[in-house]
């Protein structure tokens, strides 16, 4: 008798005390599992958007420099350079132009400048001239739709032609430019002293040749981390960067 008493097995209350130890271990792995993956897609969205913001940022930063470039000033001036085909008005040397348009998806802007074979000179495209003799590169960023599918998109002309527009990085809602102009020409500095919208610049034709530098913000969609976080997530993110027109800014020496 007493060896069966010891050979006995556990208990219906022991067996469902076990069980239910064991599902509120597993559950607690299951949520451990769970808040795990949500994280990593998130800092994996959040990565995938810098990475967009950077490619964004420095293409236009890049191109945005070059406004007015022409390889050899010994020979040309910035009016005989450039094309004079609108929206570029060459009266008043302009090299950078632009739309404005306060709703999204925004302003467009505009940028030219010559180039030189294979000079490592790049448009909005992230090409070079590699045709043999000199290019006019006429750089146009814009954006278009809305939301997650929104893109900046980069329309390639100058004297091969217009091609069509082509997406550069998606999730960009809108694009908004400021262009910053010396007006007070009292001072003998190379600084902006007026931010102005294209269609401020336009009411006075003469601020095209004035600019010193381009304050560009890009607005991107963030609807998707916000809707995974709800709390401290906004819905979009803008990314702002103020470039300066290398043939504009700097130091003066005069």
């Amino acid at each position: 008798m007493r060896r069966m008493r010891l050979q006995r097995g556990f208990t219906l209350v022991e067996l469902s005390v076990a069980t239910l130890i064991g599902l509120f271990l597993l559950g607690g792995l299951l949520t451990i599992v769970h808040n795990m993956r949500s994280t990593f897609t998130n800092q994996n969205q959040m990565s995938q958007m810098q990475d967009s913001e950077r490619l964004a940022m420095t293409l236009i930063t890049d191109v945005i420099q070059e406004a007015g470039y022409y390889p050899d000033p010994t020979l040309e001036t910035l009016q005989g350079a450039m094309l004079s085909t609108p929206p570029f008005n060459l009266t008043s040397a302009q090299a950078i132009a632009g739309t404005h348009n306060a709703a999204a998806p925004g302003d467009t802007i505009s940028v030219q400048f010559k180039t030189a074979p294979n000079d490592g000179v790049i448009n909005c495209r992230g090409t070079s001239n590699t045709s043999g003799a000199n290019q006019i590169f006429v750089s146009t960023f814009s954006v278009t739709g809305a939301g997650p599918t929104g893109t900046l998109n980069c329309t390639l002309g100058g004297t091969l032609g217009v091609n069509a527009p082509v997406a550069l990085v998606s999730g960009v809602t809108n694009l908004q430019v400021l262009y910053g102009v010396k007006t007070n020409f009292a001072l003998a500095n190379d600084n902006a002293d007026t931010y102005l919208n294209a269609a401020q610049m336009n009411a006075n034709l003469s601020n095209w040749q004035n600019i010193i530098c381009v304050k560009v913000t890009l607005t991107f969609d963030n609807s998707k981390l916000q809707a995974s976080q709800p709390t401290g997530q906004p819905a979009s993110i803008a990314f702002t960067r103020v470039i300066t027109v290398m043939s504009n800014g700097g130091v003066n020496t005069a």
